[in-house]
C-alpha cells in the first residue's frame, strides 16, 4: 500500500512523468559549436540568481522579502488574516484523513502543537465515533528534533498484504529529495538494521518482505538531465546498496523525471511489478519482470497499468489502442487477463471495461478487495462507479450512492475487504466523508467538516466563455446572491490548464473565511490543457499549440467583465507552477484585464527551463526548446521572462516562491523579478526558505503564505 502524504500546496500538478525510448535527437549547435541555449545564458544579466543558496542570491532574497513583510505585514488585515488561516489550518475539528492499514484506521495530522504532523491510529469504530482515540505512531516533530533536521514527512509506502512494515521517506525542509527508512507498524520503531536509502530522489517499492525495487543515483551518471534515476535494482534486506542486482536499465537522457517501479496487488493474492519507463512527459513504456527477466507491454505510449482486481490487470488509455482485431477509445479503461499478459507481454488482447460519454472524463481509479472504483466528471460533476468482476469474463456496473453536484474523490480502499471511503465537495459545502461499501454500492456519510464560513449569502453558478477558435470554455463562479452587476465586486480568477489535471470545485475554509464571506467573488476556469473533458482537452493546448490554453483563459476573464461581475479595475488572477506560468504569459499578453497577478512557485524562463531544477522532465508538455527549432521560436515569443516590457502599464505582481523547491526551482521566480526591478517596474516578492513545491514546510509558514497573499488582494482589489 503506498500513501502519499503531501504539505498544503498551491499547485495541482503533483505527478509530472515523462517517459524514455530512442535517444533524443541531438542539441541544436552554431557553428562555433556553442548551442543556443549557452549564447542565451552569456547574455543573461541574471543568470547568478540561479545559484540557489549562493551568498549573493540569498542576501538578494532576504533583502526583498523584508521590502514586502515591511509592506504587506503593516496592513491592519494581514495579523487577522494569519490567525484566521492558522486557526483553519490547524483546528481541531478538522476531518482526519483516514488510511486503511493493518487492520485499523490511520491518519496523518497537523496542528499548532504538531507543526510537521504526527502519523497516529485507532480502530475503525473508534474513528466513526465523534472523538476517536488515537495512539500516536510516529512524531514528525520530535524526530527532527530529535536529529536535528528540518524533516518534513512525503510518503508512507506499505508491503502487502500484511501491512506491518512501512518505507517512510522524510524530506529535508519539504524538497522533493527524501530519506526512506524502514518502520515496523507492531513495534512503533524504525527496523534496526532495515532498509534505507540516504537522501534522493528515489523511486522505491517492496517487491517482498526481503527485497526492495529500487531506482536511485546509483552513480553520478546514473541520472537524467533533471536529476532523476533510470535504473531499477533489487535491493535484499541487509545489503549494502552497492550489492544490488540491476533487472532493468533505461537511458540517460530518457524523458528526464526517471523510470518508477511499482507492484500491483489484488485480494485473491495475485501480484504484478510493473517498471515505467518515460519518453517524455506523457509517453512512456511499460515493462513487466517476469521469470524470465524484465519484458516490455505491447502497449501504446499513452496506455498505462493502473489496477489489478481479481487477476484482471486495469490499464488507462490516454490514447486509442487498437489490438487483436479491436480498437478501445481514448479516455476508456481496459482489462487484460494477468495469466496471459504475463506468458506473452507482447501479444495483449485488452477489452473495455468503460468509455467515457461526450461530456466525460476519467477522473480515479482505485481497487479494493474484489472490486473496482472509477470516479468521473460529467461536464465537470463528480460521479463514483463501482465495477464487479463477473466470472467467465465482464464486468457489472453500478453507482455508489452519493450526492449529486459535489466534487468526488476515492480518499481511501481496503484490500482486506469492499469498503472505501468516499468524499464529497462542493465551493459552499464542506467536505464529508462517506463509508461506501462497494459490494453492495451503500454508502453513509460518517463525518462533515463542520462551516469555516457563512456560505448562506453565496451561490455558485457554471458559465461558458467563447475562446479564440469558437470552443465554449466552462467555469465555476462563486459570489453574493446580490451582488451588484456594476463591475465592482473583487474577483479572483484561476486556472490551470497543463498536464491533462482536471480542476474541479472544492471546499476551502480560507478562501471562503477570507475572501468569500468579505464579499469577494472566486472563479476557477476549466481552460484547455487539463483533463476535465478527457485527453483531447489536453493535448489540444501541448508544446507550439499552446496560445489556445492562454486564449481560454482571457476569454473567461472578458465573459467575466462583460456579465458586469467585476472588471479589470477588480478582477486579480492566480495560479501556482504551470498555473504560474500561465500567470505569467497573461500578466504580459492582456496587461489591462486585471489589477492583481499573483504569480506562485512559477515557471517563467521557457528558454532556459531544461537547465533548472527538474525542467527537463517537462519536455512532452512544453517542447524541447534546444533540439527543436519551431518550439523555441513559439517560446521565444511568449516566455516570460524574455518578454518583459520596459514602458508597460503592468499591475504590480505578487511572486511568490521557495528556496526548497528541486521541482521547478526558485530562479524562475527570482530572475523575473530582478528582471523587472531592472526595468524599473514595480513588484512584491517573496521566498519562503523551506516548503519545496508549495506553499509552506507546517502550518504557520502556509499561514503566513495566505496572510500576505490575501492582503495583497485585498490591497489590489478592495480598497
Amino acid at each position: 500500500m503506498r500513501w502519499a502524504v503531501h504539505a498544503a500546496m498551491l499547485t495541482s500538478v503533483t505527478s509530472v512523468v515523462g517517459l524514455w525510448g530512442a535517444a533524443l535527437p541531438a542539441r541544436a549547435q552554431a557553428a562555433d559549436g556553442e548551442s543556443a541555449s549557452e549564447r542565451a545564458a552569456k547574455s543573461d544579466p541574471y543568470l547568478w540568481l540561479e545559484a540557489v543558496s549562493s551568498p549573493r542570491a540569498m542576501q538578494w532574497v532576504e533583502a526583498h522579502n523584508a521590502a514586502t513583510l515591511k509592506r504587506l505585514e503593516a496592513d491592519p488585515r494581514y495579523q487577522t488574516f494569519y490567525d484566521e488561516a492558522l486557526g483553519i489550518a490547524g483546528a481541531k475539528d478538522r476531518i482526519p484523513a483516514p488510511s486503511f492499514l493493518h487492520g485499523e484506521i490511520y491518519n496523518f495530522w497537523h496542528d499548532e502543537a504538531h507543526l510537521r504532523g504526527i502519523w497516529r491510529k485507532t480502530t475503525l469504530a473508534s474513528y466513526l465515533s465523534a472523538h476517536p482515540q488515537w495512539t500516536t505512531v510516529l512524531d514528525i516533530d520530535a524526530l527532527g528534533k530529535a536529529e536535528g533536521r528540518s524533516w518534513v514527512l512525503k510518503g508512507i509506502d506499505c508491503l502487502e498484504p500484511a501491512q506491518s512494515r512501512c518505507l517512510i521517506s522524510l524530506s529535508d525542509g519539504g524538497e522533493d529529495a527524501v530519506e526512506v527508512r524502514e518502520f515496523d507498524l507492531d513495534t512503533g520503531a524504525f527496523v534496526p538494521g532495515g532498509f534505507h536509502l540516504p537522501r534522493g530522489k528515489h523511486r522505491v517499492a517492496w517487491q517482498d518482505a526481503d527485497h526492495l525495487l529500487v531506482a536511485t543515483d546509483w552513480a553520478p551518471e546514473d541520472l537524467t538531465p533533471s536529476g532523476y534515476p533510470f535504473i531499477v535494482k533489487r535491493l535484499a534486506r541487509g545489503a549494502p546498496l552497492s550489492s544490488a542486482v540491476e533487472v532493468y536499465r533505461g537511458g540517460a537522457v530518457d524523458g528526464g523525471y526517471g523510470v518508477t517501479p511499482m507492484v500491483l496487488h489484488d485480494g485473491a493474492g495475485h501480484l504484478l511489478a510493473v517498471i515505467e519507463r518515460p519518453l517524455d512527459t506523457f509517453h512512456h513504456q511499460s515493462v513487466v519482470l517476469t521469470a524470465r527477466g524484465a519484458e516490455r507491454l505491447a502497449l501504446p505510449d499513452k496506455v498505462s497499468v493502473v489496477a489489478l482486481v481479481a487477476g484482471r490487470v486495469i490499464f488507462q488509455l490516454d490514447e486509442a489502442w487498437t489490438a487483436a482485431g479491436t480498437t478501445l477509445p481514448a479516455g476508456s479503461l481496459a482489462e487484460v487477463d494477468l495469466a496471459a499478459l504475463l506468458a506473452d507481454p507482447g501479444h495483449l488482447a485488452p477489452k473495455l471495461v468503460w468509455a467515457p460519454g461526450p461530456r466525460d472524463a476519467l477522473d480515479g481509479v482505485s481497487a479494493t478487495r474484489d472490486r473496482l472504483l472509477v470516479s468521473t466528471l460529467e461536464n465537470v460533476r463528480g460521479r463514483a462507479l463501482v465495477f464487479t468482476p463477473v466470472k467467465g469474463g465482464g464486468w457489472t456496473r453500478s453507482p455508489l450512492a452519493l450526492p449529486d453536484n459535489r466534487t468526488i474523490g476515492v480518499a481511501a480502499v481496503d484490500t482486506k475487504s469492499d469498503r472505501a471511503f468516499v468524499s464529497t465537495s462542493g465551493f459552499l459545502d464542506p467536505s464529508s466523508l462517506y463509508l461506501a461499501d462497494a459490494a453492495t454500492g451503500a454508502a453513509r456519510a460518517v463525518k462533515t467538516l463542520p462551516a469555516k464560513f457563512d456560505a448562506s449569502r453565496d451561490v455558485v453558478e457554471q458559465h461558458e466563455a467563447t475562446s479564440s477558435d469558437g470552443t465554449r470554455i466552462p467555469y465555476f463562479v462563486v459570489h453574493r446572491k446580490d451582488i451588484a452587476y456594476d463591475g465592482t465586486t473583487p474577483t479572483i480568477l484561476t486556472a490551470y490548464g497543463g498536464f491533462q489535471v482536471s480542476n474541479t470545485p472544492y471546499y476551502s475554509g480560507t478562501r471562503g473565511k477570507l475572501w468569500l464571506e468579505r464579499g469577494g467573488a472566486f472563479v476557477l476556469a476549466n481552460i484547455r490543457g487539463g483533463g476535465e473533458f478527457g485527453p483531447k482537452w489536453h493535448e489540444a493546448g501541448l508544446t507550439t499549440r499552446r496560445q489556445i490554453v492562454y486564449d481560454d483563459f482571457a476569454a473567461v476573464a472578458k465573459d467575466l467583465i462583460a456579465r458586469r461581475i467585476t472588471s479589470p479595475r477588480h478582477l486579480g488572477i492566480e495560479g501556482g507552477s504551470n498555473g504560474g506560468l500561465l500567470m505569467g504569459v497573461e500578466f504580459e499578453q492582456h496587461p489591462d484585464l486585471w489589477n492583481a497577478v499573483l504569480i506562485e512557485v512559477p515557471l517563467l524562463d521557457m528558454i532556459r527551463i531544461s537547465k533548472i531544477a527538474a525542467g527537463a522532465s517537462w519536455q512532452g508538455e512544453y517542447g524541447d526548446v534546444d533540439a527543436d527549432p519551431a518550439v523555441r521560436a513559439f517560446w521565444e515569443k511568449l516566455s516570460p521572462y524574455q518578454n518583459l516590457k520596459s514602458g508597460v502599464a503592468y499591475p504590480e505582481p505578487f511572486i511568490f516562491t521557495t528556496t526548497k523547491d528541486d521541482r521547478v526551482g526558485p530562479q524562475h521566480a527570482r530572475k523575473f523579478a530582478a528582471k523587472m526591478e531592472g526595468m524599473g517596474l514595480p513588484f512584491y516578492y517573496y521566498e519562503n526558505t523551506e516548503g519545496g513545491h508549495g506553499s509552506g514546510a507546517d502550518i504557520k509558514q502556509s499561514a503566513r503564505t495566505t496572510a500576505l497573499t490575501m492582503t495583497y488582494m485585498w490591497q489590489k482589489l478592495g480598497d
